[in-house]
């Protein structure tokens, strides 16, 4: 994949400054109380007590190397420290990159191919261990390997200058050196090199991916049951698909860790817990957060916005996500533009949107880029009335597409999300006024990406014409919210795709012209020329821009939304609840 990229030196320096200015200094907004302070609710330095969270669905996979949701990334700093994060801080402050398990951001040389990391000193994993560079190194080479880890980013596979290194687990090399593209030349020194020239890398370190592995402890598949813990709390138990109950780690250091005030002395998590019982726990104050980040749903937003009570207890948070749905070219006879074209016309995006909750869960979309990416430009090229929906033009793609009766196709959704179910419902019913006719297939949202949706030869074998997904920018930018669902060069045939289908070279090349174009407004117009090129592709229906309605219990200390992650920080949070 992106074998052939060639990229130039972007200025994404500016791009903390740029969010800035875009987002008005912060993504959310509330009804406020007077314990308010500079956009933390209810704050404290309270040490003690169990924080309880739940999920709707499982986990992707609590291994930094194998998981790629934005709570999961949130969530994963309790445990783990990559080279750098983003600061634990409300609104657009937590957009800034500042350096986590390294001394300083990263040292760029030639030209920004080379990247030098110095460790902070006194570092350890939970059993005492000094952490070292070369378990940085052997973190990072773990995670290229996308057949063991299938559900990841795949940035390090793209620029890091691999030489047909895959893994270390079929490492050739007799004495284990490991890849050269990664050298550690002491054991606090970590120097990486890139096949050209990337002035963003720091925005690489950050991901979960460069937090250290020990070899000795590492065990695959299966390292997920255990992650070896660098950060102030570690594992106590994992029961997969269920829950697992996270303690203190006596062998982290406040003194090596100027990003963290940890609170808590315990952290409970359930998984798959059904969404509107989640929403309920919290009303009742059973529960502390609802970790997806995405927000109540649309029976208890109606509850919470009736009652200022409630009410006053809630962040309406702007978001760099949208809802949508994908569709897929490999499934006939949606391999016709104008089939695609069809279900564009067709769709009813007021529907989505009350999936969603109505105005409150976002606003509806008619293209890609969400407002609060910078340079993000809002175009319509499938108008209807109200957005309801064009049941004539529709047909009159239809017969373009020589299906002037229709066609039959599936669509899937994540099973533990109610809110994708009632947009799958919701399409079905819309999309039936011009005869097309979908088949609902939810599938389980853990391995959504790795095995169903996000594996091409499933999703063709089983018909797959639609896919509801979502994303958020991995950082707001541009390529931040692009790359990852545009570029058919990310699409690997094993799974774990977060592109499920947009396959177009002139798309992919003008991602490589975007990369070498230095000058902001010039790259910034090019992210908008690809928005457009897909969207005349008709291979994504743009569902909306989201927002989320965030419910945060009286007894939950130091809230706050952060720009970093678009929900609330996890590493900042207390209880009052011993």
């Amino acid at each position: 994949m992106r074998s052939r990229r060639r990229v130039a030196v972007v200025a994404l320096g500016a791009v903390a400054a740029l969010v800035l200015a875009a987002c008005g200094g912060g993504s959310s907004s509330s009804s406020g109380s007077s314990s308010d302070v500079n956009g933390v609710h209810n704050p404290s330095d309270v040490t003690g007590g169990t924080l309880r969270y739940a999920n709707s669905g499982d986990w992707d996979s609590l291994d930094p190397a194998d998981t790629y949701y934005a709570y999961s990334w949130n969530f994963a700093r309790l445990y783990g420290r990559s080279l750098v994060m983003f600061k634990s801080a409300p609104g657009a402050q937590g957009t800034t990159l500042v350096p986590d398990l390294a001394q300083t951001l990263g040292v760029p040389s030639d030209n920004a191919k080379t990247w030098t990391y110095k460790l902070r000193p006194g570092v350890k994993f939970e059993d005492g261990t000094p952490v070292t560079s070369r378990d940085v190194k052997y973190a990072v080479e773990r995670s290229l390997d996308k057949t063991t880890f299938p559900n990841g980013p795949t940035y390090f596979n793209d620029f890091l200058d691999l030489q047909g290194y895959t893994s270390p687990y079929s490492d050739p090399d007799p004495n284990k050196l490991g890849l050269k593209a990664i050298e550690t030349p002491d054991d606090q020194t970590i120097i990486f090199h890139l096949k050209t020239p990337f002035s963003g890398f720091d925005y690489f370190a950050q991901l979960p991916a460069t937090m250290p592995v020990p070899i000795a402890k590492d065990t695959g598949t299966k390292y997920k049951e255990h992650v070896v813990s660098t950060g102030p709390y570690m594992f106590k138990t994992n029961d997969l698909g269920k829950s697992f109950t996270m303690v203190r780690n006596p062998n982290w250091s406040q003194a090596t860790d100027p990003n963290r005030k940890p609170l808590p002395d315990e952290i409970d998590v359930a998984l798959n817990v059904n969404a509107d019982d989640i929403d309920n726990r919290l009303l009742s104050g059973d529960l502390d957060v609802a970790i997806e980040g995405s927000g109540l749903g649309p029976a208890a937003q109606g509850k919470v916005l009736a009652d200022q009570t409630l009410k006053a207890n809630t962040d309406d948070a702007a978001v760099a996500r949208l809802w949508y749905a994908n569709i897929n070219s490999d499934v006939a006879p949606l391999n016709n533009i104008h089939c695609r074209m069809a279900i564009e016309y067709a769709a009813d995006k007021t529907g989505y949107q009350r999936s969603y909750g109505g105005s409150s869960g976002g606003d509806i979309a008619s293209n890609l880029l969400p407002p609060l990416i910078p340079g993000a430009e809002k175009f319509d090229d499938y108008a209807t009335p109200n957005s309801a929906g064009d049941v004539a033009k529709a047909k009159d793609q239809l017969a373009q597409c020589g299906q002037p009766n229709g066609f039959s196709t599936s669509i899937s959704y994540r099973a533990e999300r109610p809110k994708e179910k009632a947009t799958a419902e919701s399409l079905q019913q819309s999309l039936a006024k011009a005869g097309i006719n979908l088949t609902i297939k939810p599938y389980p949202l853990g391995d959504y990406f790795k095995l169903y949706a996000g594996k091409p030869d499933f999703a063709k074998a089983n018909g797959l014409g639609m896919m509801i997904t979502g994303w958020g920018a991995d950082w707001p930018d541009g390529y931040g919210f692009l790359d990852q669902i545009v570029d058919s060069r990310v699409i690997r045939a094993s799974g774990g795709n977060t592109n499920l289908g947009v396959k177009d070279p002139a798309v992919d090349a003008m991602i490589d012209k975007a990369l070498q174009t230095t000058d902001t407004a010039a790259r910034e117009q090019i992210w908008v020329d690809i928005d457009k090129k897909v969207m005349s592709d008709a291979f994504i229906l743009p569902g909306i821009w989201s927002k989320s309605l965030l419910y945060r219990p009286p007894n939950l200390t130091n809230a706050f939304v952060t720009n970093g992650f678009q929900m609330y920080d996890y590493l900042a949070l207390g209880t009052t609840r011993k």
